[in-house]
Formats: C-alpha cells, sequence, structure tokens
C-alpha cells in the first residue's frame, strides 16, 4: 500500500528586521514632539543626524513614518500604527534590563513614595535587617506609581489611590481625610466643615489626562448624579494650591498630602461625608523577592498614618 504523500512545505517566514532600539527612541522623540528641530535639541543631537537616523529606521521597517510639513512633522498612516508599538517595544527592552539586573543585584530595593508618604522608617529597618543591601527611596509623582513598578524604576510604592492596579499586588495602610482647600477669607474658610452640597457651584481644577483621579479628587459625579463644575486643568499640586490662593478655584486634597506644600493664604477645611484617601502599599503581582517581601512586612506594621 503506497504511503500517504507528506503534505507540502509551508513557506518560510521572512526573517524580522533587526531594529536599532537607539533609532526606535529617537522616532518616539520625533514624534512626541511633532518636530524635528525640538527633538534633535531633546535628543542633544543636530537636526541633519536626526534626520539620518529616522531614514535609517524606516529603511529597516520598509515604512515611511514621518513627513515633514510647514509646522514641523506628523506621523503617516504606518507612523500612527508603529508608534504605540514602538512605546512598547522600548517599554518591554526597559524592563527585560531591569529584569535582569535584579537577577543579577539580589540585594536591592527601590522604594518609591508620593508627597506626604513617610518610609524613612521602613527603610532604615530594612538597612538594620540587611546591612549587605542597598535600600534607596525616590519620590514619585501623583500619577506614575504604575508605570515606575511595571518599568522597574521602583520595587514597592507607597501612593494614593486612586490608580490602575493591574498588574501589581496593593494592600491599604491607612486612610487620610480629604480636605476642602480655600483662599483666606473665603465665605467657607471658618467653617468646621464642609460638606460637597457647599460646594455644589464652586469649580474644582482638573488633573490632566488622569479621569479616574480626575472624578476622585473632583467627587465627580456628585452624590446627587449631578456634574462637578470644570475648573482649570493642572499637571502638580503645587499649581493647584496657587490656583485656591488667587482666588480661581477650590480644591480637594488629602490632609497628608499637605504637610509639605502648605501655605499661608489656603485654609484647610475637613469635608465631611465624603470617602477617604486610601495610602496603599504596591508591588509588582507575583513579586516575592526577599527585600520585597520584607518590605511589605514591615511597612504594614509601622506604616499607620502620620502621627500614628
Amino acid at each position: 500500500m503506497p504511503e500517504p504523500a507528506a503534505p507540502p512545505a509551508l513557506p518560510a517566514l521572512p526573517a524580522p528586521p533587526d531594529l536599532d532600539l537607539r533609532l526606535v527612541r529617537y522616532f518616539t522623540v520625533v514624534a512626541e514632539h511633532g518636530h524635528f528641530g525640538r527633538a534633535a535639541d531633546a535628543l542633544h543631537t543636530t537636526q541633519p543626524s536626526l534626520s539620518r537616523q529616522i531614514r535609517r529606521l524606516e529603511q529597516q521597517l520598509g515604512a515611511r513614518l514621518l513627513d515633514r510639513t510647514p509646522q514641523g512633522s506628523r506621523l503617516t498612516g504606518a507612523g500612527e500604527v508603529f508608534l504605540p508599538r514602538a512605546k512598547a517595544l522600548l517599554r518591554s527592552a526597559a524592563q527585560a534590563a531591569a529584569q535582569t539586573r535584579a537577577a543579577a543585584e539580589p540585594s536591592r530595593l527601590t522604594v518609591g513614595f508620593i508627597t506626604g508618604a513617610i518610609v524613612t522608617p521602613v527603610v532604615r529597618e530594612l538597612r538594620r535587617r540587611h546591612p549587605d543591601a542597598d535600600v534607596q527611596a525616590v519620590h514619585l509623582a501623583w500619577n506614575e506609581t504604575r508605570a515606575a513598578l511595571l518599568d522597574h524604576r521602583v520595587d514597592v510604592a507607597v501612593a494614593r489611590l486612586p490608580f490602575p492596579t493591574d498588574g501589581l499586588d496593593v494592600a491599604v495602610l491607612y486612610d487620610e481625610p480629604r480636605v476642602l482647600l480655600v483662599p483666606a477669607g473665603h465665605r467657607l474658610a471658618g467653617r468646621e466643615s464642609v460638606t460637597v452640597d457647599d460646594i455644589a457651584g464652586e469649580p474644582l481644577p482638573r488633573m490632566a489626562g488622569n479621569p479616574e483621579w480626575d472624578a476622585f479628587w473632583r467627587i465627580d459625579p456628585r452624590p446627587d448624579g449631578s456634574r462637578a463644575p470644570d475648573g482649570p486643568v493642572i499637571d502638580v499640586i503645587e499649581d493647584k494650591l496657587e490656583l485656591v490662593a488667587d482666588g480661581r478655584a477650590l480644591a480637594i486634597a488629602a490632609v497628608g498630602a499637605l504637610s509639605h506644600t502648605m501655605r499661608p493664604d489656603v485654609v484647610p477645611v475637613p469635608l465631611a461625608g465624603v470617602e477617604p484617601s486610601h495610602v496603599v502599599l504596591a508591588s509588582r503581582a507575583g513579586d516575592r523577592g526577599r527585600l520585597v517581601a520584607d518590605f511589605r512586612s514591615c511597612a504594614r506594621a509601622r506604616l499607620t498614618g502620620p502621627g500614628r
């Protein structure tokens, strides 16, 4: 009986292009600035050199990524497709490098903390327990906790919710009351406490590009379903305080965030009837490193809130 014929061979897949990550980063910077000249300044190179590097990347990919315009540059259709993948590629490379360093340096821990969170007692305790370990603390901006963890810039973080927690292990350490910030001399400045109804028509600053954070710190929507009035868009708490002091808006903040930033021309008033701010300990999901486990245990015992 004749043997069955062998299945036809599948065509060989083309070899993937050998992408230079340096050129990929150059492309993301040009895309961010929308201008070769400004991107060249940010990269500390010359505009002709940057243009040559982008052409090299386009040759590697076999597609044009950027078009020059009288105003600067814009992404082509191929560039629009490649940009999020380029960012993911750079992020993956950074994570691979960080994970490799972590494997080679198991006695190293970087602790992230946000404004008003005091992690010093736990950092000192870990150094005492592990004298050969390199334990450092670095400040994080209000909106970079998750990215700093997933990019391996920090190994654990003490931060305030809300922020995206997918890919993370998160545990509440303590709660902080929320307060209303008003300018000195405001009609509410002398009150023992206020409610959301007292600020129904008051504009509150918005944080750029973070709807979840925005909703929590502006109490939007309100309990009755109405929307909080829009105020100016800001990036940092110092801008929030300036707007309040200038009488252009009121704002809501956590008590702990004000410990190092409060000004004499801004008055905090307790805000009654609202959920408190939650200060949490976050680490990468599944990270069971010895120093991470020790930090989590020590933080739960020692970080119980200001003055406790």
